[in-house]
């Protein structure tokens, strides 16, 4: 459902649904949309608090279980080609990580950056043309939160494109040459993998703590900057608990040593999330602009703009805590407090007609816009090393 809050919240409703935009009852403000998945036993009690509370409602979805199954196009892929225009699962994702890996070493490699809470390796592939000395880079990650399945088929496709299109695009092979890019296909490996078998809504790490019987914690709101000050919840049972301390989460703490190692090469932050059409950068854990705020934006807004002239798709940019709530704890801020500079967080398509559940059918166009924005971003880097 999308509200238009014009009231406060009604408390009685909150612990019945499952908030998709924003991530929590904290972050409704009012005059705000506000996305919310109700569980069909609940949907009239709701539905009248809702209305008696006099805000604007309407239905996006009718049934969610109908939507789930949509969302899959049902073609039967060839299984001898990795498909990327489907969903994958994390074995298909896997075994494609394994061969894309070997199929150029002079262009492609990959290296287990640490495993993830039920053991699952976390591979990063670093695609530039090979150089005996460090090469600036660029680092990028899908995935984060386990039930934004378009975000990991982004790293999919930005790998194959990178590839295919080395040597043949001027822009992808002089990016290439000068720069390496580091690629994370999928951050919450675990959570993942649970949406594919389990619970598709699934947003977290699977993680356990022994003082609580919830599991996980939300992994973007689990790095030290501004750590749950805001937008982020201490309670382990929220799907915005910010962990038992900053980087509790192995896989954050994974990327982040790995992003401490390599800082000195590292000048943009890429980071792939869904839904709502945005590009945004610091700060969310404060107001305050970011001493780089002005170039920041305007590389944001060319990027929207490159991004809109494939398909018309409408992108709003700007810094986390004024375009959309504040929330502390995000890889993007904490990128930037580090010293990278060109720090982006996507949220892709759509604006909420079928929010996590956007159709296989979307995969290609979303990919292909989102690579306009990417390469400009990538060619400003390339052009303002620091």
């Amino acid at each position: 459902m999308k509200i238009l809050l014009l009231l406060g919240f009604v408390a009685v409703a909150l612990a019945e649904v499952d908030f998709w935009s924003p991530e929590s009852a904290d972050l409704v403000t009012i005059d705000i949309d506000v996305d919310l998945h109700v569980p069909a036993a609940h949907t009239d009690m709701v539905y009248t608090i809702l209305q008696q509370s006099g805000m604007e409602t309407g239905v996006l979805i009718e049934d969610l279980q109908a939507q789930m199954e949509e969302q899959l196009d049902n073609r039967t892929p060839d299984p001898r080609v990795h498909s990327y225009t489907k969903y994958n699962s994390w074995d298909k994702i896997q075994a494609w990580i394994s061969s894309i890996s070997s199929s150029n070493p002079d262009l492609i490699s990959r290296q287990v950056i640490g495993n993830t809470y039920e053991g699952r390796p976390m591979n990063v592939l670093k695609i530039g043309k090979k150089s005996s000395s460090t090469k600036p880079s660029i680092f990028m990650d899908c995935g984060i939160h386990a039930r934004e399945w378009i975000s990991t088929a982004f790293c999919q496709w930005f790998v194959k494109e990178a590839l295919s299109t080395y040597g043949s695009d001027s822009e992808m092979t002089g990016l290439l040459n000068q720069m390496d890019v580091y690629v994370l296909p999928v951050f919450n490996i675990d959570g993942y993998d649970f949406t594919h078998n389990s619970n598709r809504m699934w947003r977290k790490t699977r993680s356990r703590m022994s003082s609580s019987s919830c599991i996980g914690a939300d992994p973007n709101r689990n790095w030290n900057a501004g750590w749950c000050t805001t937008g982020a919840s201490s309670n382990p049972c929220s799907d915005t608990f910010c962990g038992s301390s900053p980087e509790s989460e192995i896989e954050v703490k994974n990327v982040a040593d790995f992003i401490r190692r390599n800082k000195s090469s590292i000048k943009a932050y890429l980071t792939i999330h869904s839904y709502s059409q945005l590009l945004l950068f610091p700060y969310s854990y404060t107001f305050e602009l970011a001493e780089h705020h002005s170039e920041l934006m305007t590389v944001a807004e060319g990027a929207s703009k490159a991004l809109r002239s494939l398909h018309g798709t409408q992108y709003t940019s700007g810094p986390g805590a004024a375009t959309i709530y504040p929330a502390a704890g995000g890889s993007d801020d904490w990128a930037y407090d580090l010293g990278v500079k060109y720090s982006y967080t996507f949220e892709l398509r759509d604006t909420g007609r079928y929010g996590f559940l956007l159709p296989e059918s979307q995969i290609k166009p979303t990919c292909e816009e989102t690579m306009l924005a990417v390469k400009y971003i990538t060619s400003h880097v390339q052009k303002n090393l620091y």
